[in-house]
């Protein structure tokens, strides 16, 4: 046995529960680890829960688009950016299900609904509840992500059938207030609070690659480990940088950095989905396939996401044909 091997944390308790409490110390000491050992350890806890050539596949779709009052430094849907684009009304209910027809008749098993919105008002809600409804009625998983939830508003969507709620922390709390002003870190704990006690299944990662060091990924990842219950979905974004936001020009993060941050979610959160989100459009095909091998479950399925470019449908069949995986529930 290597000395990496001999010093690093056990992942699982003495009674072989998965662990809720890590030390800021010992996820530092797993991004450490010798890339080698990182992605032999990540592979051994993915096994334990999940088929390792399985990947599943979600569309993203945004249900209303820009004009968000939000600051977010990273988010071309920010009113704060003058990035081009231009705010849109919420969907209608029909439109937004034949995008899942289309999804899910593409393969995809998971349908989420993103709104830019600080939090949803009311009236808004009773026809996103309509909407989670219809993609449930196809057979679908469904995820929305609309901003802050009060635990009424939690609860609507709950009796709606929503599955998953998304609801990022973005960065460690301390690297928080240099990308965010708007809302406070406490405000998404709340959020996250209420989704969990309505029984939702909480879907809750970050972004990398904001200009943040490896500390704070540490903070990230050690801020959703040591949570009461592991978040059911954990997605892990590279920043996308688009022109007019105050992230753009931000030097690129090594990909192999990114790899070891799928690793190390994949290691402390083994029962999670971890989902290869946002940036793949912007790396190789060997760096998605590191990221495979890391632990990584999920990526999302078209041509956008919000509203940054993803890979092609066909582009991603192939990679995954060329590695021997397959579609999940396929």
């Amino acid at each position: 046995m290597t000395l990496a091997a001999e010093t690093a944390a056990p992942v699982t308790t003495a009674d072989g529960a998965v662990r809720h409490d890590w030390t800021r110390d010992e996820v530092a000491a797993l991004f450490a680890l010798p890339f080698p050992e990182l992605l032999f350890r990540a592979q051994a806890e993915h096994r334990r829960f999940f088929d390792p050539a399985e990947v599943q596949v979600s569309t993203l779709l945004s249900i209303k688009t820009g004009g968000c009052p939000e600051d977010c430094a990273y988010c071309p849907q920010s009113a704060e950016f003058e990035t081009g684009l231009k705010a849109s009304r919420l969907m209608a209910v029909e439109q937004v299900l034949a995008e899942a027809r289309a999804a899910k008749d593409r393969g995809a098993g998971r349908f989420c609904m993103g709104a830019a919105w600080r939090s949803p008002k009311d009236h808004d809600l009773d026809t996103v509840c309509a909407m989670v409804e219809g993609v449930k009625a196809l057979g679908m998983e469904t995820c929305a992500t609309l901003g802050m939830l009060r635990p009424e508003q939690a609860a609507r969507l709950r009796d709606a059938g929503l599955d998953y709620y998304n609801h990022n922390l973005d960065t460690s709390p301390e690297f928080y207030g240099k990308v965010i002003s708007t809302r406070t870190y406490q405000d998404r704990l709340d959020t996250l609070s209420a989704v969990r006690e309505a029984g939702i299944n909480v879907c809750c990662g970050g972004i990398v690659g904001m200009g943040e060091g490896r500390e704070d990924r540490v903070g990230l990842i050690h801020t959703l480990a040591t949570l009461p219950q592991h978040p059911e979905s954990v997605p892990v974004n590279l920043l996308v940088q688009v022109e007019g936001t105050k992230l753009n020009g931000t030097a690129a993060l090594d990909p192999l950095e990114f790899v070891r941050t799928i690793a190390v979610a994949r290691i402390t959160m083994p029962a999670s989905m971890v989902r290869l989100s946002a940036g793949r459009e912007g790396m190789s095909t060997e760096t998605q396939a590191l990221c495979f091998l890391a632990g990584a479950n999920s990526i999302f399925y078209g041509e956008k996401l919000l509203t940054t470019p993803n890979p092609e449908a066909d582009k991603d069949m192939a990679l995954l044909g060329a590695l021997g995986m397959r579609v999940m529930g396929s």
